[in-house]
């Protein structure tokens, strides 16, 4: 009981003490000492604002001056200038604008402090201002939309006739890489014919499989445009380049491709970086699965001559796979029953013909 009694008389004191501190607020609005102490710290927090404003606003300075020149890494594609220059431009805009309304904004907090006998101006509305601040705004971004627009029809349109193919497909979680070989025409695929030994799906009835080639890494020769096929085995991947500021989906069922111009070797760019054992990657930049992190592959940008080395060095993904033309797939479903000697001899006929005929174009 004197616990509880103790406890009663403590929260009456606290309620007691609150009705009097609101007593002496009420008397110090009828007394007029209330606008004083308004008045006063109203003071000191435009101070305080227009202080922040100064002291930020040169912190902001120096801290974009020294290190603008990390803001963004160097630049390996033609396109990849338009893509910084708009970058740049959408920045600036964005600056002036921010830095206008943050001063005006602080200054105001500044200037129209709290004053004895001043009193607040109603503006309902002023047509004149609404039109200017909802046209200029959507002039100023339609023609960014119009320049980004632009930019990105160059790279997603045709690419020119001489430009170096390659098919990248993602999976779970590994990029798959094929070129179409001298004749720059890639081979048909179907999924149905994927398996662990012909992970593209490789039609090998199609004559222009048949100097396709497969790597673990992309070579591509400087100077030249490249057109990349980007495809999906499973789930939505991203492929990325951030030197040369590109970057596409890798959709199931839904082939995309765009093509750049490579200005910097890898050498080039090792010695522009200072890192000798440089290399351009390819990320995945969209969140896959467990494995996401591991989507990774190296990009080696050549020296034409060096590609065309290159090039001449690699096995055709036929010749490296000489199983699969004995067991050939033509995406016709087989018979239940197991293959005669006399139908495996009709496919490794019909491989060796194909093989000859590919050989004589």
């Amino acid at each position: 009981m004197i616990t509880l009694a103790v406890a009663i008389s403590v929260i009456l004191v606290l309620v007691i003490l609150v009705l009097l501190f609101r007593i002496q607020t009420l008397a110090s609005v009828f007394t007029g000492s209330t606008q004083k102490r308004v008045g006063k710290s109203n003071k000191i927090n435009a101070i305080l604002l227009l202080s922040f404003l100064i002291l930020g606003g040169a912190a902001f300075a120096w801290s974009y001056m020294s290190h603008r020149e990390n803001i963004l890494i160097p630049i390996a594609s033609e396109h990849g200038v338009w893509i910084d220059d708009m970058f740049w431009l959408t920045m600036a805009i964005l600056m002036i604008v921010f830095v206008i309304t943050q001063v005006l904004l602080f200054w105001y907090s500044y200037k129209y402090q709290h004053k004895e006998g001043n009193r607040a101006y109603f503006l309902s509305h002023n047509n004149r201002l609404e039109v200017f601040w909802t046209v200029i705004p959507a002039i100023v971004m339609a023609l960014l939309v119009f320049r980004g627009w632009k930019t990105w029809t160059t790279i997603t349109n045709p690419a020119p006739a001489d430009a170096i193919v390659v098919e990248v497909m993602g999976k779970q979680f590994n990029w798959l890489i094929r070129y179409p070989g001298a004749d720059n025409k890639l081979g048909v695929v179907k999924h149905t014919l994927i398996d662990g030994s012909n992970e593209f799906g490789m039609d090998l009835t199609d004559k222009n499989v048949m100097d396709d080639f497969v790597t673990n890494e992309i070579h591509i020769p400087k100077g030249k445009p490249v057109l990349f096929k980007i495809r999906s085995r499973d789930v939505i991947h991203s492929f990325y380049v951030p030197y040369f500021r590109a970057q596409m989906h890798a959709v199931p069922g839904m082939p995309t491709k765009f093509w750049l111009t490579p200005t910097k070797s890898t050498a080039d760019m090792a010695e522009e970086t200072g890192k000798p054992d440089f290399n351009y990657e390819l990320v995945c930049n969209q969140i896959c699965g467990r494995g996401h992190f591991a989507m990774r592959a190296v990009i080696v940008v050549d020296e034409p001559e060096d590609y065309e080395k290159w090039v001449a060095k690699q096995k055709s993904f036929v010749e490296s796979n000489p199983d699969l033309m004995a067991n050939l797939k033509t995406g016709v479903p087989a018979t239940t029953g197991p293959a005669t000697e006399a139908s495996e001899q009709d496919d490794a006929k019909k491989a060796e013909e194909i093989v000859r005929e590919k050989a004589q174009l």
